[in-house]
């Protein structure tokens, strides 16, 4: 068996790094070879990169399917493009897709089969797919709503205590042995990250019992083979890829039904068909979007230079800095409109940026999603309120948020010493203020007319900008904007937004340098300008 997770459009690599042209070939290679082969897939696969994003994934599940992939589970980022895209790629996939968890809470039925059972080497070999119930949160909820917004029309099951999930897989392991498989295989996209918990891999593994092998994604975890015991002691192996696929899995299953895994990161071969169909591609989208638009000393960051580890989720950098700036410019100086402040979640921005040119597809990859920029009338309450949820899981243990919120025109301090009481549902979406002394304090917002910061007030109405992720489809689970007076919405694509910031920078010899000091906020007496500074302007303190 051969798989792969969290690829996410990583599409452009170059031999003798893996693409999908080389997985093909490598299982050409088994089937020339007469051993039974099966390439499977854990998740996350169409979204991440323009080439995902340009055709929502068309060309990728094209890939997919000339590479010969016979199998595959939906994660959480195959709903970016909304619901009815969702149910298009998995019609335009050749090979069929599995989820016992997804469930139409119209008709209580599962959306996708349970299990799929394939014939290999005199055996039967069951695929049990799982979906993340954090799909609600790290895609978009709205998409999972009626057209009202008013209730969710589907679930995927999870519970407050992971019952809900562990029943459903437990549901399906006992199906597979009732149609006679000889080995079971958990397909999830899952992951083993403890904010994930009770919902992680490990979690479902340890409260069921029946699996013999569990292929997971979501956490982007390099695990080649981890022992896991389930709720009878037996041992079941563990595994997952990383992501871009930096590695591909080969597990196999020997005739006594021994399993053993590796996790391979290069090849030397590579499939004509499915290389063209990539090239051809690569060079459209390259083309559409090469032309540069500015140039930059500077290295913006998503990451902590300090450690390598992923920082935009939980503090501020430079790039957060520059996104917000771009939302919070384009409303002030292209739409003319007066917003008092802009909010970017961390987990809209995907890239670290090196030093050199900009061109369009640099932005794109940057904010890959196609969400769009809106304008909205909220209250100091609702700011505070957001700012309050976004900041709940910062502290000394670093939890990531992809909900952390990066500003434009306010600054803001987080106290880690002071407990989170935020209420959330069991899909982790607001539901309402914090219980407690709030532990985001001193915000304030830029006055553009006097140039200094004044304290939010609470009680006064704001014009607030952000992506339509966030601010109106409940993305991250930000839902306390509901009811909030929109000003203007759908003004345009956040990679657009983001390209045309960097255009108005000031230009030297006609190509704009991206720095603190040619910002068109630089005009701006008082602004909060570093770019410089990986760790951003300290618009954003943790105490």
């Amino acid at each position: 068996i051969l798989y792969t997770n969290d690829v996410h459009t990583y599409i452009d690599h170059k031999s003798p790094k893996l693409t999908y042209a080389a997985i093909a070939a490598m299982k050409q290679g088994y089937v020339d070879e007469g051993k039974p082969v099966l390439l499977v897939d854990a998740g996350d696969h169409i979204q991440g990169t323009a080439y995902g994003s340009m055709d929502d994934g068309a060309t990728i599940i094209e890939l997919m399917n000339e590479a010969g992939y016979d199998i595959a589970t939906l994660g959480n980022h195959e709903f970016d493009y909304g619901m009815a895209r969702a149910k298009a790629i998995i019609k335009e996939a050749d090979f069929p897709y599995v989820s016992c968890n997804w469930v139409d809470l119209r008709t209580g039925l599962r959306v996708l089969p349970a299990v799929k059972l394939f014939p290999a080497g005199g055996k039967w070999i069951a695929f049990v797919g799982i979906t993340t119930p954090e799909s609600f949160t790290k895609s978009t909820p709205a998409y999972f709503m009626n057209a009202k917004q008013t209730k969710y029309i589907y679930d995927i099951l999870g519970g407050d205590d992971g019952r809900k999930l562990y029943d459903a897989v437990q549901k399906a392991i006992d199906k597979a042995k009732t149609l006679g498989a000889d080995i079971i295989i958990g397909l999830g996209h899952l992951g083993v990250d403890p904010s994930s918990s009770p919902w992680t891999s490990e979690d479902v593994i340890a409260n069921t019992t029946g699996f013999d092998a569990f292929i997971d994604g979501h956490s982007h975890t390099v695990m080649e083979n981890k022992r896991v015991y389930d709720a009878a002691g037996k041992p079941v192996t563990l595994t997952q890829t990383g992501s871009y696929l930096a590695n591909v899995g080969k597990m196999t299953i020997a005739e006594d039904g021994a399993i053993t895994t590796e996790l391979i990161s290069t090849a030397d071969v590579s499939d004509a068909a499915v290389a063209a169909t990539a090239e051809a591609w690569i060079n459209d989208v390259d083309a559409m979007l090469g032309e540069q638009i500015a140039t930059t000393d500077i290295k913006f960051y998503i990451s902590d230079p300090a450690t390598g580890k992923r920082r935009i989720r939980m503090g501020e950098t430079n790039l957060g800095d520059f996104v917000a700036d771009g939302i919070y410019t384009y409303f002030n100086e292209v739409e003319q409109l007066d917003c008092d402040i802009a909010m970017m979640n961390g987990g809209g921005i995907r890239i670290d940026v090196d030093a050199g040119k900009w061109t369009f597809k640099t932005c794109k990859q940057i904010s890959p999603f196609g969400n769009v920029a809106c304008l909205m009338s909220v209250t100091g309450k609702q700011i505070q309120d957001a700012l309050e949820f976004g900041a709940r899981f910062v502290g000394p243990e670093g939890k990531e948020n992809g909900g952390f919120l990066h500003v434009a025109g306010a600054t803001y301090e987080i106290h880690t010493d002071i407990p989170n009481t935020v209420l959330t549902d069991d899909k982790n979406v607001w539901m309402g203020s914090a219980t407690g002394t709030p532990r985001v304090q001193n915000v304030r917002i830029y006055n553009k007319k006097t140039g200094t910061y004044e304290p939010l007030d609470l009680n006064r109405t704001y014009a607030l900008a952000g992506m339509n992720y966030t601010l109106r489809n409940l993305g991250d689970g930000f839902a306390m904007f509901d009811g909030a007076e929109l000003i203007k919405d759908y003004v345009s694509e956040d990679y657009l937004v983001m390209s045309t910031y960097a255009m108005i920078f000031d230009a030297v010899s006609d190509v704009p340098v991206l720095s603190s000091a040619n910002s068109p906020l630089a005009s701006y007496p008082g602004y909060l300008l570093n770019y410089e500074n990986p760790y951003g302007a300290g618009r954003i303190q943790v105490v």
